[in-house]
């Protein structure tokens, strides 16, 4: 793992949490409410994996070669990088550069080497989150369902990983259970929504 600094403003919101517990859908959540609508801004990140079903290039990630990462991450363009799973994933500098400058929050969804990372470098601006699913036992179905095409031995792996990353939930600034979905969102919303409120009347004085 590398760390580059970025300019200091803004928040930074950092979700993280195992494959399948529901830290992209959550993190959705924030930026499809008129609440937060121009104050949030989601990081697109750099990754080395295939394409999903439905995915976007420029809007769920930017899709790269090994190559074309490696190239990047030599010019300093890449913020916190990480690989998960045989895969290249890496925070895009100028974005968040960028971001922090116009935003009152930025929103990151990172393993949890990358939100240490993050929280490393802005112990004061950084917001960690953790999403835990119902229980381990729920991950499988979870990971398959999210995409039908995952193979048997790449669930187990991802099961694996998850057990490590939960034992490491204690670390962050909130743990949240996906167990019912909209409960889980309505925390969530809290959560920023207390956050940005003291953000913005720190600012302010």
């Amino acid at each position: 793992m590398r760390i580059l600094k970025a300019k200091k403003s803004g928040l930074l919101f950092v979700i993280s949490g195992p494959s399948g517990s529901g830290k992209t859908t959550l993190a959705n959540s924030l930026l499809e409410i008129g609440e937060f609508r121009g104050r949030l801004v989601k990081s697109v990140s750099f990754t080395t994996r295939p394409r999903r079903t439905g995915e976007k290039n420029k809007r769920d990630y930017f899709f790269l070669t090994a190559a074309e990462f490696k190239n990047l991450r030599r010019a300093k363009k890449i913020l916190e990088w990480t690989r998960y799973l045989g895969y290249y994933y890496g925070t895009a500098r100028d974005f968040i550069e960028a971001q922090m400058g116009k935003a009152e929050g930025v929103l990151l969804c990172l393993d949890i080497n990358g939100a240490r990372s993050i929280k490393r470098a802005y112990p004061d601006r950084a917001v960690t989150i953790f999403v835990k699913p119902p229980s381990l036992k729920d991950l499988p179905l979870r990971i398959q369902k999210r995409c039908r095409t995952t193979r048997v031995d790449e669930v187990r792996r991802r099961v694996k990983v998850a057990e490590k990353e939960l034992r490491a939930a204690g670390s962050y600034d909130y743990v949240l259970v996906n167990k019912d979905l909209k409960k889980a969102i309505a925390r969530l919303h809290r959560i920023v929504r207390s956050r940005l409120s003291n953000y913005r009347a720190a600012s302010r004085s």
